[in-house]
């Protein structure tokens, strides 16, 4: 029997890697004009530090987590990022630095949850992360670079879902509330719902189950329950958030029941979603974390985020074609092709030659799949100094002089 990838990983095919590759450039080419600069951490981190940030109530720590021992120390496959960019950001001391801070990464991450469209269980991500300031600009310009990033690379059937779910202290009487309307129907609940009722009732409104959610419906769980009555500091610093979307017309919906299902969210949070992906619609989620620097031992330090699936960004956006290179040497005589597609390369061009030194013919089908142009060097072109250049799109060719020849791209 052959030996298969494993179950929720994927294999990305040459044809395929021109999309990814478009994502980055787009990435690259946005982040840049926000001044944010890139991070890369290591794939896996000591085990504590997702139990700590991400949070022991959170489905990712109780049961997706890929965890292995290493000399009796406990390690842990990046099941995301936020928590690695922040443990960078104490251990290097970042925060002494003149604030903001702006960073941003692409990188595979690993849960051990069901595939499906768009997610795998070795996938890739994409995100920002702001240090640094506390007012709500931050959260503003944090979402405006994810939907200037999303329109760059061709997706505009967006939606934003906005919400602040408080700090700890307004949020405490909505806790109360939730546990109060979920109480009679408490047993029927499925066990990760009753073990957050405990810990993190909040957590409640993000749970998937079918039968759950059925429950919800039937004793009007949403509909009964009133968004989290802010703090005044809460409510202003909302309040001046979507005055900030309005003045830099970034629509929005607000969602009082959006929560993100990790537990180190405070204030801002938010979702952005497309029409194109069924159910599971989501292609971007953050919001503010202003608690989890001094979570992990640094010092008290405001910040805001997101992630994306580079998965779920490929399957919305156009198949590209597989780049073409810009020469294929056409030549019975292998010495001059090998000096010749040297040369191009040396000038920059992309160029490639037949290395089985087959009929004038297989090498011209072979080019015409993968190059731009096909320089014919047989016995005339080397006695005459004139290469034979095709153009593969439209077939016409002519004799030209090297200098000729590097000039149709130029």
């Amino acid at each position: 029997m052959s030996i298969k990838a494993p179950k929720g990983t994927k294999d990305i095919l040459p044809d395929e890697i021109v999309n990814w590759q478009f994502i980055v450039q787009k990435a690259n080419e946005v982040f840049n004009k926000y001044n944010l600069k890139e991070i890369r951490t290591p794939i896996f981190e000591d085990t504590n530090l997702f139990e700590r940030g991400v949070g022991d109530t959170t489905d990712i720590v109780n049961k997706e987590m890929y965890t292995f021992l290493k000399s009796d120390r406990s390690l842990t496959l990046r099941p995301e990022n936020t928590a690695g960019v922040v443990r960078a950001y104490i251990e290097h001391n970042m925060y002494r630095e003149s604030p903001p801070l702006k960073f941003w990464y692409f990188g595979p991450m690993f849960r051990y949850e069901r595939p499906q469209a768009g997610r795998q269980r070795q996938f890739h991500q994409i995100g920002v992360e702001l240090f640094g300031v506390q007012d709500a600009s931050i959260d503003a310009e944090c979402i405006m670079i994810a939907v200037e990033f999303l329109k760059s690379i061709g997706l505009d059937n967006l939606t934003v879902e906005l919400n602040s779910i408080g700090c700890n202290t307004c949020r405490t009487e909505f806790k109360e509330q939730l546990k109060k309307k979920i109480s009679p129907f408490l047993n029927e609940l499925c066990d990760d719902c009753k073990s957050r009722y405990e810990k993190n009732p909040l957590r409640i409104l993000d749970c998937k189950n079918e039968n759950c959610n059925r429950l919800f419906e039937e004793n009007n769980l949403k509909e009964n329950l009133s968004s989290i009555k802010l703090c005044p500091e809460c409510s202003t610093h909302y309040e001046k958030l979507k005055n900030y979307l309005n003045e830099l017309n970034i629509k929005y919906v607000e969602n009082p029941f959006l929560v993100r299902g990790l537990d180190y969210y405070t204030k801002t949070v938010f979702e952005i979603k497309s029409e194109s992906l069924g159910s599971q619609n989501a292609v971007c989620g953050g919001g503010r974390y202003d608690n989890l620097v001094e979570t992990l031992g640094g010092p008290h330090t405001p910040a805001v985020g997101w992630a994306m699936g580079v998965e779920r960004l490929n399957a919305l956006i156009p198949q590209e074609n597989e780049a073409l290179i810009d020469f294929y040497v056409v030549s019975d005589n292998q010495k001059e092709a090998v000096k010749l597609t040297a040369k191009l390369r040396k000038m920059g061009f992309s160029a490639e030659f037949d290395y089985n030194t087959r009929k004038f013919s297989k090498q011209l089908e072979k080019a015409s799949k993968i190059a731009n142009y096909a320089v014919i060097l047989g016995e005339d072109e080397l006695k005459s100094g004139y290469y034979t250049v095709k153009n593969l799109k439209n077939t016409f060719q002519q004799k030209m002089t090297f200098e000729q020849l590097i000039t149709i791209i130029i």
